[in-house]
């Protein structure tokens, strides 16, 4: 079963039924869905470490930046991915929706971080290490077996929404009390 395009952009909203511990109450952006596969980035779990403190730029030089890191997803952690509010100036963009942007691109990292912290602060831009990726076919199982639900993007639960509430307010965006969602099959 193939689902339609007109799932991209959204939110996936992991149900308890995903027995899979890297996603348990995540929540992923949904980026890219089609017959080749599908492309995320969790959006919810912050690893509480400064940027500044993962990365060096020219060498000795360390950045000191208010940008955070998070884990993107379990898929090739050791690689880096901006989710950005704005458009990058340069370098390979992959535009998510309206007022959403993902980079891989060393050199818009390098101005990310020595931008002002207004431009690039945490309600502006994030630094995610992995992603979330499904082979074909493999998130449309998930979703038939009620692994996930779908929310449409929202940029208040993204970038101002504390971490820790962001999967329970995505749930209840759907009229649904989150103590009340049991595991079991079907399709919601």
């Amino acid at each position: 079963m193939q689902i339609a395009d007109e799932l991209t952009p959204s939110l996936l909203l992991a149900m308890p039924q995903l027995e899979d511990p890297n996603f348990n109450r995540s929540v992923v952006l949904l980026c890219r869905h089609g017959e080749d596969g599908s492309l995320g980035f969790i959006v919810n779990r912050p690893l509480e470490i400064p940027a500044g403190e993962l990365l060096e730029l020219d060498g000795d030089e360390s950045a000191d930046t208010a940008l955070t890191v998070w884990e993107g997803g379990p898929v090739n952690q050791e690689r880096g991915w901006l989710l950005c509010r704005d458009e990058p100036a340069e370098g390979e963009t992959l535009n998510v929706c309206e007022g959403i942007f993902m980079s891989s691109s060393q050199s818009h990292l390098r101005s990310v971080l020595k931008g002002a912290p207004e431009t690039f602060g945490p309600e502006r831009a994030r630094l995610l290490l992995g992603y979330a990726g499904w082979g074909p076919g493999q998130l449309d199982g998930e979703l038939a077996a009620s692994a996930w639900l779908t929310v449409p993007v929202d940029m208040e639960l993204i970038f101002h929404t504390p971490s820790n509430q962001v999967w329970d307010r995505a749930i209840r965006s759907l009229g649904v009390d989150p103590a009340a969602i049991s595991p079991g099959p079907g399709i919601h």
